[in-house]
């Protein structure tokens, strides 16, 4: 009986308590240590808070937390004696593996950072992007949310709208709208200029700065073709657009400017056996 308390005492102090002093370091490293990844993640959150989009912060904050735990983790089983080399030599390996099942979609993602770090658009913004046009609805880690004039939605993954041309329509704050109207040669061309600066001018939506231009653009086959270029604020370009091609229609129709059709002279020449038969 003394021999047997003497081996569980020398078993308890040989492995016994060095294992459950290491546990306990252990488990004071993991928590200690999720304490420090979330006071890290709250500082890196409110260092980029001013500079990045939400949803590129949140997902910033989450890799950087997971990343801490990770470390956390395998201090401290390294502290109870685990060994970790293997464990992070299989989680190496499995990452590489799914980095490559996942080149397309680690592709958009990156494609996503850049969008949310450099902002050629923001929310709100009407672009055209990827063959697509609309209102930015979202900006995702993925994809980007385009909700069209039709009230469609459209997700157009990050890396074709970084691998081609981003056109932004509302970033610069105003707009041009380019119309062309066509006039009869025989119209008078001051009365064609002073309509249509009175209802370009009348509009209170159009932008006196700068001003309008009003000129001849075409001397074409069937017209004289003028352009009218007004500039607006990018949120009334549609709206001022048609108002304008109605407004200048009534207007013309009132001053007897006609809209000629296209048109052709032909002219026919009797051929020349034809004219000997007629003499």
């Amino acid at each position: 009986m003394n021999f047997d308390m003497e081996t569980v005492r020398s078993i308890a102090s040989d492995y016994l308590l060095p294992f459950a002093v290491n546990l306990a370091v252990a488990a004071g490293i993991f928590v200690v240590g999720r304490w420090v990844a979330r006071a890290v993640v709250r500082a890196v959150d409110r260092v980029l808070e001013p500079r990045v989009e939400p949803a590129l912060r949140k997902f910033l904050c989450d890799l950087c937390y997971a990343l801490f735990v990770t470390m956390v983790v395998i201090a401290a089983l390294e502290r109870v004696g685990v060994e970790t080399t293997a464990a992070i030599a299989v989680l190496g390996a499995a990452g590489l593996a799914v980095g490559f099942a996942l080149q397309g979609s680690l592709g958009h993602f990156a494609a996503g950072v850049m969008i949310m770090l450099f902002k050629p658009y923001r929310v709100g913004d009407v672009v055209s992007v990827a063959g697509h046009t609309g209102k930015v609805d979202a900006i995702q880690i993925f994809n980007t949310v385009l909700v069209t004039g039709d009230n469609r939605q459209i997700l157009v993954p990050n890396g074709e709208i970084v691998g081609g041309t981003i056109e932004n329509l509302t970033v610069r704050g105003t707009r041009r709208i380019d119309l062309v109207f066509g006039v009869g040669y025989d119209d008078d061309l001051q009365k064609v200029r002073e309509i249509l600066l009175r209802v370009v001018t009348s509009d209170p939506r159009v932008l006196a700065d700068p001003a309008p231009q009003i000129a001849v653009a075409e001397l074409a086959d069937s017209a004289v073709n003028w352009v009218c270029r007004p500039w607006v604020n990018a949120d009334d370009y549609w709206s001022v657009r048609f108002d304008l091609v109605e407004r200048v229609k009534a207007e013309f129709d009132a001053a007897g400017i006609s809209f000629p059709y296209p048109q052709r002279d032909v002219h026919i020449h009797p051929a020349a056996g034809a004219q000997a038969a007629a003499c």
